[in-house]
């Protein structure tokens, strides 16, 4: 089996690419590679690899610069998403796409199941429904999209790595604590995806994210806390509980976006997020 990752800088496809099983050949394509907005140019990647999976990894996720930046987010979490699957279409090659739990309002009080209605409430999530929606159009066979929510790793920039250079740096922190989710370790969703590759059948819609539930002020204390453990952190800091209002950011987030991952996990079993986090901490070496 030939695999084609696109987005090889991000922090899931490094961790696809850590992960891959051995048996698996592929190739990782980044922006100085392929430019997805240009239907030709992943034609001539596919030509020259003859994948028999596309894997896409690659994502417009600066969520306020998304409010001012529209066409941008578009371009590549819609446009490119949809060029891609026509790609796909026409050569007969699974696509595996990644996209968010952003895509829905948070407006409901239970975890939010593949079949429940979508609506998002900022430029961000608008821009990755419609690239959903542009695999959907292309009736892609044997394809599946998996969302998943709050995506941490060892590698590129997300919560945990900035949370514990904050920690480092300042006296004390405020983290929201009215925003609840559950926390995705990169690593556990990249052999998820792997699981996924070499099923004969596959859905269209999974969620994937850890075991639990969080806020994000709730993920921050545990940050501390497993640092401390591990002696990547050396002193504590008072953290403060603060909400929404008082943090407020150009992009509007939903305040309830657990996802149910109830079915992924019968496929590839979940540990919990607090479980996930201590194991890269534990093997955190620069942040």
């Amino acid at each position: 089996m030939k695999v084609l990752i696109i987005g090889k800088s991000g922090q899931l496809a490094s961790e696809l690419i850590d992960t891959k099983p051995n048996d698996i050949e592929t190739l990782a394509l980044g922006r100085e590679d392929i430019e997805i907005g240009l239907i030709d140019s992943i034609f001539e990647q596919v030509t020259k690899f003859n994948p028999t999976v596309i894997l896409n990894a690659s994502a417009y996720t600066a969520v306020d610069k998304a409010e001012a930046d529209i066409d941008a987010a578009y371009a590549i979490n819609s446009v490119g998403v949809a060029n891609i699957a026509k790609v796909c279409k026409a050569n007969n090659i699974r696509f595996i796409h990644i996209s968010t739990d952003f895509i829905f309002d948070g407006e409901k009080n239970s975890a939010y199941k593949t079949s429940d209605r979508t609506n998002p409430i900022n430029v961000y999530g608008a821009s990755k429904l419609a690239g959903e929606k542009a695999i959907l159009e292309n009736h892609l066979d044997n394809s599946a999209i998996v969302r998943t929510s709050w995506l941490y790793s060892s590698y590129g920039n997300n919560f945990v790595k900035t949370m514990l250079k904050l920690m480092k740096e300042k006296d004390s922190l405020s983290v929201v604590a009215d925003q609840i989710g559950c926390p995705t370790y990169a690593k556990e969703l990249a052999y998820f995806i792997w699981k996924l590759t070499t099923q004969q059948t596959i859905n269209f819609l999974y969620n994937w994210s850890d075991l639990g539930v969080a806020s994000w002020y709730d993920f921050a204390i545990a940050i501390q806390e497993i640092a401390i453990e591990c002696a990547v952190l050396n002193k504590k800091i008072p953290i403060k509980a603060i909400s929404s209002q008082e943090y407020l950011t150009p992009a509007k987030r939903p305040q309830f976006s657990l996802l149910d991952s109830t079915k992924s996990h019968q496929i590839y079993s979940a540990n919990h997020w607090r479980e996930q986090l201590k194991v890269m901490i534990s093997n955190q070496k620069e942040f």
